[in-house]
């Protein structure tokens, strides 16, 4: 049985959700996010509570779809009321970042500049040597920030490129002359 499923969903006040067969959608005070529902999953609204359910409980693909629609309607009423935020560091001699509009310049280590078109939606700011990236929803503020740290991954020597903060990376020995 899906532990995450079973449990109620508390609406906070300020935020709306409305189920019907097909979609679900949370209206709060930073936006509103929808979410097409499986068609073996069911969702209702009872005041402050949201009930997750799914036709038989019995079947394995229908647990794990309980746990995950309980966690991508929570997911849901988190980023309409607080947001999501994640943040990349640059390491690098001359690797700098600049946010303009909806375009994000990187210079780290090409002969070029490289610029990353940013989508509806998000946003991101630059701080020294920080990029922070900000959203409603969950999935794209990762996906959006994997895409930016996959133009210059941190290599293991140096530990130069883009890295999320707290990320360690694992740093190789380099290379040594040969005793002859």
């Amino acid at each position: 049985m899906s532990r995450i499923g079973k449990q109620q969903i508390k609406i906070p006040s300020g935020v709306e959700v409305k189920a019907d067969d097909k979609v679900v959608i949370v209206k709060g005070p930073k936006g509103e996010l929808k979410q097409i529902i499986h068609p073996f999953v069911t969702i209702e609204v009872n005041g402050d509570l949201a009930v997750i359910k799914v036709k038989d409980e019995n079947n394995k693909q229908q647990r794990a779809l309980w746990g995950l629609f309980a966690s991508l309607l929570n997911n849901m009423i988190i980023g309409v009321t607080q947001g999501f935020s994640k943040q990349l560091e640059i390491n690098g001699v001359g690797f700098k970042a600049l946010a303009a509009g909806r375009k994000l310049n990187l210079n780290v280590g090409f002969s070029h500049p490289v610029e990353y078109n940013i989508p509806e939606g998000i946003e991101v700011k630059t701080e020294g040597n920080l990029i922070t990236i900000t959203g409603i929803d969950k999935q794209l503020v990762g996906e959006i920030t994997a895409q930016i740290r996959k133009i210059k991954k941190p290599e293991p020597y140096k530990g130069k490129g883009l890295k999320y903060v707290g990320e360690e990376i694992k740093k190789k020995a380099g290379k040594t002359a040969g005793k002859e």
